[in-house]
């Protein structure tokens, strides 16, 4: 059962990142600029996560583990912010489907690689005829998305 949550909030995850490209995207147009609506977004899902934290009663002594974390373990602020600000704006003239498509087909490739080799300290999980053959569907479904 709780394998089967797991699997559902993956697909609910996924199922918000296209509405949430698409808003930001309005929110861009409103604004005038991407980086403004990125920066809007990440600041209302800061007050979130703390709104969140407080009524959960998260222990707030864990946040002083910070000052341990290695610069690496900083960078996927940056990340999320680059990766906010290209569907910001990529949505609008590629429209969802096809900018979802790549950023999905991109996500495989490094995973497999990540896997493959363990990287960043992730599970050892070697490559198989499978999972390139997973990949190569994927990059013909890219095609396709684009195409039609």
């Amino acid at each position: 059962m709780k394998n089967a949550l797991l699997l559902l909030l993956a697909i609910v995850a996924g199922l918000v990142l296209p509405i949430q490209a698409g808003l930001n995207a309005r929110m861009a147009k409103q604004i005038g600029h991407p980086i403004f609506a990125t920066t809007v977004s990440f600041f209302v899902g800061t007050v979130a996560l703390i709104a969140y934290s407080i009524a959960a009663r998260l222990p707030t002594d864990q946040l002083k583990n910070y000052t341990q974390a290695t610069w690496a373990e900083w960078i996927p602020g940056i990340l999320g912010a680059f990766y906010v600000a290209a569907t910001v704006i990529l949505v609008p003239k590629l429209g969802a489907a096809l900018t979802f498509a790549l950023i999905i087909a991109g996500q495989m490739v490094i995973s497999v690689i990540l896997d493959h080799y363990g990287l960043i300290g992730l599970p050892m999980k070697e490559l198989s005829a499978g999972r390139v053959i997973g990949i190569v569907l994927l990059i013909a479904g890219v095609i396709l998305v684009r195409k039609f």
